[in-house]
């Protein structure tokens, strides 16, 4: 096969992707409705489930700092067992960040069909006045819609080099395996520290914008 058959064949095959993704939506989004489930019910359900993803990544991030930070006060005993433990967490927080990040692309997914519907809908209106209130309802619902999902990349953007920092150190202890590698991480113990309390205080920035946007979306839906 010929380079420029292979490339062909692969901007095809991403292309058919690209129609069998929205096949899979367009069905999903059918499937719903037969449930009584709009697309605005499955924006506020997703919402709701990226807090809950929240709360578990918080509480995550805390557990594997305390597992950190019980390792470079160790005293004795099995520090092959301290490693495994700190490395067992750091494995939970990573797939809790994977978790949210994918989160985040759904929210983003259905929030952008729903808002598509919704203005076609108003385009269709005949009375100003309604036509008016909705426009204002989508305007405002768009508006808090986009400061979630940028309060969500955001807290997304200062987990990465929290995850990376504790990487390095599970790295960095699985080679060695002693005492004197202990004492290396205590100076950067403070200052993971210090990046995990920022990183909190964004998740719980961004679930009270979950809230704000579950109320919005709410109020605009009745």
């Amino acid at each position: 096969m010929t380079l420029q058959s292979r490339s062909t064949l692969s901007v095809c095959c991403g292309f058919l992707c690209v129609l069998l993704l929205a096949g899979c939506t367009k069905t999903y989004y059918k499937a719903m409705a037969t449930l009584g489930k709009e697309k605005r019910d499955i924006l506020v359900s997703r919402v709701k489930d990226s807090k809950k993803d929240q709360q578990q990544a918080k509480e995550q991030i805390q557990t594997t700092m305390e597992k950190f930070q019980e390792l470079t006060g160790f005293q004795g005993g099995s520090l092959e067992k301290k490693y495994k433990e700190l490395n067992g967490q750091y494995e939970k927080a990573a797939e809790s960040a994977k978790k949210l990040h994918d989160r985040i692309d759904s929210i983003d997914q259905v929030s952008s069909d729903l808002f598509k519907e919704w203005q076609k809908e108003i385009d269709g209106m005949e009375n100003k006045k309604l036509k008016q209130q909705s426009a204002d309802m989508l305007r405002q619902s768009r508006l808090q819609e986009a400061g979630y999902i940028k309060s969500m990349r955001q807290t997304e953007a200062r987990m990465t080099p929290v995850l990376a920092a504790f990487h390095d150190q599970v790295i960095f202890l699985k080679h060695n395996l002693n005492a004197r590698a202990i004492g290396s991480l205590k100076g950067t113990s403070t200052q993971i520290s210090t990046d995990v309390d920022v990183l909190l205080t964004q998740l719980d920035g961004s679930m009270a914008q979950a809230d704000a946007l579950i109320n919005s979306l709410n109020a605009n839906g009745q």
